[in-house]
C-alpha cells in the first residue's frame, strides 16, 4: 500500500482520497478506522451502581445466560450493550473476539497455549483460562503472526 501526503496551504479542511482497483478488506478496515470515534464510553453495573469502565482495565467481555459481563481487576460488571455493540466500541488492535460469546483484551493475555488440537488456550492476567473457538483460530493466528 502506498501512502502519499501533499501539503497545500490553500487547503482549509483535510481531504482524504483512497484510490483502489476494488474494495478490499484492508480498504474497509481503513475506512472503519477513519470513521470511528476515538474512544467510546462503556459503563457497567455493579452493586446497583453504574461505573465508567476504562478500556485499558478490561480483561474480557463475555455473554452468559442472556447477559453480557465485563471483567476487570476490580471485579465483574453487567453491561447493557450487546456483545457486537461493545466489539464496535473497542479498538480492534487491542481487543479480539475469540468466540461467539467472548472478547478478550490482548494486552491482558499472559500466554497462548497452542498444544490443544484445533483450538488455542488463553491464560489471562487475572488467572482465568479461556479457549479460542475453532472458527476464530485463523483470525487470532493472523493477528499473532503465526
Amino acid at each position: 500500500m502506498q501512502v502519499e501526503i501533499k501539503i497545500d496551504g490553500s487547503c482549509i479542511d483535510p481531504k482524504l482520497i483512497i484510490l483502489t482497483a476494488s474494495m478490499t478488506e484492508d480498504v474497509s478496515n481503513i475506512i472503519k478506522k477513519l470513521s470511528e470515534n476515538s474512544s467510546q464510553i462503556i459503563s457497567g453495573y455493579k452493586d446497583e451502581k453504574i461505573e465508567i469502565l476504562e478500556q485499558t482495565d478490561l480483561i474480557r467481555i463475555y455473554a452468559n445466560s442472556g447477559k453480557v459481563y465485563a471483567v476487570t481487576d476490580k471485579g465483574e460488571y453487567i453491561l447493557r450493550l450487546r456483545l457486537y455493540e461493545i466489539e464496535n466500541r473497542l479498538p480492534s488492535n487491542q481487543f479480539i473476539r475469540i468466540s461467539n460469546s467472548e472478547i478478550i483484551n490482548l494486552k491482558k493475555v499472559n500466554n497462548f497455549d497452542l498444544s490443544f488440537t484445533s483450538t488455542i488456550c488463553v491464560k489471562l492476567s487475572n488467572g482465568i483460562t479461556t479457549y479460542v473457538s475453532r472458527r476464530y483460530v485463523p483470525k487470532l493466528k493472523k493477528i499473532l503472526g503465526i
